[in-house]
């Protein structure tokens, strides 16, 4: 395949988020897109290029006092009758679109265009974020060269609609399990239904009321929800287990710990196994470069409401947010879309930022 990153694409956001969108990229099949980014970023002088896997790490060295990362993943769901890219007036359509390659578009756009950035850069243009935690390319990486991560700030290129997400919730599910007797549904005052006996795990949750915690001015609202129940033998046998799973959103003030403690309250006396967590990530505002970054941005940051890879960097002791062109309620969506001029204000944002004074 020829490669379409030109360097008249490269130049132009608008047209690097659609040659990107065009570029098909499910996760787990990011190879292409990964060998095109490499191959324009190899050639860039002022970069030093690296690969591990389908992830493509990039920095500048220029003893800049401060180093800040720009992220964005390479992959995207699977595709859903809206590929390729297709244009309506300020609005381009297509998989991806929103979440996230108009925000890769940003990093690759600066990588190539901008040789002396006021900080030193490293740009990760990453895989799998959208799947199990164990394929993601920055999960990967902190496993192989946790010093590529090291920096004093990282940007998050998701989606936001043009503003700043600071931090991000943590998220955790959950399985909890009803029991009760088979029986025979005919005489099945011999038995005890299990799948009956979720009814008041369901009206637990039906009446839960949700934190909503402001930290740093920034607002998370937790939220609790069934997303799964799993449960019967056969279409005459009163079932005698049923499970329940749970999905948690939690504010980035809880810890894992203190989140599985609540779960375990709230479902006192039902089984309950945990069986995936991610913590959250707080606000992130205080280190020079994000507060530089918000006046660049000039206006107040709001709560991440979802779980992204802030929290790998947050973990490391690097504050991390999210700023992205991209409509968060699109993604995903079949009819995702994200506006032109969305682009081009982000991407004018983000320069002066970067760019020396």
């Amino acid at each position: 395949m020829e490669n379409p990153l030109t360097p008249e694409v490269l130049a132009d956001p608008v047209a690097l988020t659609r040659a990107l969108v065009d570029i098909e990229s499910v996760s787990l099949n990011e190879k292409a897109i990964a060998d095109c980014v490499e191959e324009v970023l190899r050639v860039v002088p002022h970069l030093s290029t690296y690969r591990h896997g389908n992830t493509v790490m990039a920095r500048t060295d220029l003893g800049r006092a401060s180093r800040v990362v720009l992220a964005g993943h390479l992959d995207t769901v699977p595709l859903n009758n809206n590929f390729p890219s297709t244009l309506r007036g300020d609005l381009m359509y297509g998989c991806g679109t929103s979440d996230m390659k108009s925000g890769v578009a940003y990093a690759l756009h600066l990588a190539t265009t901008l040789p002396e950035p006021r900080y030193d850069v490293t740009y990760f243009f990453y895989e799998a974020e959208e799947i199990e935690s164990r394929y993601n390319g920055l999960h990967l990486v902190a496993q192989a060269h946790p010093d590529w991560l090291e920096a004093d700030f990282a940007l998050l290129l998701e989606p936001t609609y043009g503003i700043v997400e600071a931090g991000c919730q943590g998220t955790m599910r959950a399985v909890v399990v009803t029991t009760g007797v088979r029986a025979h549904s005919a005489r099945s005052w011999h038995g005890v239904n299990a799948v009956h006996g979720a009814g008041e795990v369901l009206r637990r949750l039906s009446t839960y009321q949700a934190r909503r915690v402001t930290i740093d001015g920034c607002e998370y609202r937790e939220g609790m929800n069934a997303t799964r129940i799993h449960g019967g033998v056969a279409g005459n046998v009163v079932p005698d287990r049923c499970e329940i799973e749970v999905n948690y959103r939690f504010a980035p003030d809880r810890t894992p710990a203190e989140a599985e403690a609540h779960l375990r309250e709230v479902f006192a006396d039902y089984e309950l196994t945990v069986t995936d967590c991610a913590a959250g990530a707080l606000p992130g505002l205080e280190a020079p470069p994000a507060r530089e970054f918000l006046a660049a941005v000039g206006a107040a940051p709001i709560g991440k409401l979802g779980w992204t890879d802030v929290a790998r960097f947050a973990a490391m002791g690097v504050p991390a947010l999210n700023f992205g062109p991209g409509d968060p309620n699109l993604a995903h969506h079949p009819d995702e879309h994200v506006e032109i001029s969305k682009i081009r204000d982000g991407a004018a944002t983000l320069h002066r930022w970067l760019a020396p004074a």
